[in-house]
């Protein structure tokens, strides 16, 4: 394996890897992947093998993950970057611009096929939606992580980097938005989330299922994405430094409004809701969330169930979310606001993108 380095024009230093092929002849004939490593629990160690809580994310390399995988040069020339190496908690909205960025420069190298980010999992949703929303090719963008720690007995990062190398190089994954890939599942960036703190198949979409499966390490497509996103959206991050302040407030009982206020007074442009049930908001809360709309401050109404539409209810105030949990809510009103801050236009966005 080669390491060199060398200097991305959206960042400092970044490392690169490359993994050849198991022959010159055979080299010539994959297609060429690149593998940017931003951390997580499938770069994480722990004490101990049979340890898969407590352990300490984002220690190995992009360099040693790529070894960890000894097989990935039979799928494909791979090509590995350090973007980040942190706890995906710790994904700020510097490191999202910066992968993205880095993301479409790879994309718009002729001989480059696809991209796959790995991530650890607990925020790696926001992270797939952000670039399914801003990356601009049709080439395969696929993210994956990992449920164990690099030195669990059962590690899954291994097989989840082969699979998402897979996908990434398949030309039928072409013009799919950007995927999640691990545990041979194949989901779209768009409806996939974390449904469980702990289990290996912790991502599903409850209401739109996958878009594919691998079977023997081939992908195998069932249904496509109608939601417009990559090339079809108008979200172009390549001259953006920051992204406008976006929080989330979480419903519940006895919630009154002063988390809408302290959100206000911090620079919010834009609150989602996690409202519960349909998106209800507490009657204690609406006079807070009336004056932060009657400011200027963007308001969705999302759901903390995690799945389903948020519907027209004159009882409360803001945009509808759609069916999009309030993380990915979260991520498309930031992006929004970085066009419009027209509440019809958003509006708009929610129902299409």
């Amino acid at each position: 394996m080669l390491m060199t380095l060398g200097l991305a024009s959206t960042g400092p230093a970044i490392a690169q890897v490359q993994v050849p092929s198991q022959s010159q002849n055979q080299q010539a004939a994959l297609p060429r992947v690149a593998v940017l490593a931003t951390g997580g629990t499938i770069a994480g160690t722990a004490s101990s093998e049979t340890q898969t809580t407590g352990y300490t994310s984002g220690v190995l390399t992009a360099d040693a993950l790529l070894k960890s995988v000894p097989s990935l040069g039979k799928v494909a020339e791979v090509s590995g970057e350090q973007v980040s190496n942190v706890g995906s908690e710790n994904i700020t909205n510097e490191i999202l611009l910066r992968l993205a960025k880095r993301v479409n420069q790879l994309l718009a190298q002729p001989d480059i096929a696809g991209v796959v980010i790995t991530h650890g999992t607990d925020t790696l949703e926001e992270t797939a939606y952000f670039l399914n929303l801003v990356v601009k090719s049709d080439k395969p963008v696929v993210v994956t992580g990992s449920m164990r720690p690099s030195t669990a007995i059962s590690a899954d990062g291994p097989g989840n980097i082969l699979q998402a190398v897979t996908v990434a190089a398949s030309p039928d994954a072409r013009g799919r938005g950007v995927m999640v890939v691990l545990n041979d599942r194949i989901g779209s960036a768009r409806y996939t989330t974390k449904t469980n703190a702990n289990t290996l198949d912790t991502f599903k979409s409850a209401d739109d299922g996958y878009i594919g499966t691998l079977i023997d390490q081939v992908p195998h497509f069932e249904t496509a994405v109608t939601k417009l996103q990559t090339t079809r959206t108008p979200f172009d991050v390549s001259k953006l430094d920051s992204l406008p302040e976006v929080d989330i407030v979480y419903g519940h009982q006895n919630d009154g409004g002063y988390l809408y206020d302290a959100a206000v007074a911090h620079g919010a442009r834009g609150i989602v809701v996690a409202g519960v049930g349909a998106g209800s908001e507490s009657l204690l809360a609406l006079p807070s969330i009336k004056k932060a709309v009657d400011k200027g401050v963007i308001v969705v109404r999302s759901s903390r169930t995690g799945s389903g539409y948020v519907p027209e209810d004159p009882a409360y105030l803001g945009l509808l979310g759609d069916n999009l949990n309030p993380q990915k809510a979260r991520i498309l009103l930031m992006l929004a606001l970085t066009i419009t801050s027209n509440p019809a236009r958003v509006q708009d966005m929610f129902h299409r993108f």
